[in-house]
């Protein structure tokens, strides 16, 4: 596998991975932090922006994770994820419902996070190629 698919398998991995700890996160019991959601959120959009660019550095994906994440939250200033939420189960889950501050420190968190875990990978990638 090259490269870039191994990328690419790598964060569809961790997509998976995310979307199923922030869905337990939801459906825990009490205890669990209120913005794991949010920083999970965050790990996500980072995941998928290196699914789709494998080539970007991870700060770069970081830094785009991080503003997606901060221009979702802002939409919701507008009221239009509100309405949509009224009529999709999914689009609460997406874009939310209503803004909430706090949150942006959180995607920082989050991208922080995706950064660390994707600049991981690359020194093991590129420990992995030099052994080869």
């Amino acid at each position: 596998m090259t490269g870039l698919g191994a990328t690419r398998l790598a964060a569809a991995g961790a997509a998976v991975l995310t979307v199923a700890a922030g869905l337990g996160a939801r459906s825990a019991a009490t205890g669990v932090p209120g913005y794991a959601g949010d920083v999970l959120y965050t790990v996500l959009v980072a995941a998928l922006v290196v699914l789709a660019a494998p080539r970007l550095r991870p700060v770069a994906a970081a830094v785009t994770a991080f503003g997606l994440s901060c221009a979702v939250e802002l939409f919701q200033l507008t009221g239009v994820p509100a309405a949509l939420a009224a009529h999709s189960r999914i689009a609460p889950l997406v874009l939310g419902t209503s803004f909430h501050a706090p949150d942006l420190l959180w995607y920082a968190v989050g991208a922080a996070a995706g950064w660390a875990v994707h600049a991981a990978a690359r020194r093991a990638a590129r420990r992995s190629d030099a052994a080869a």
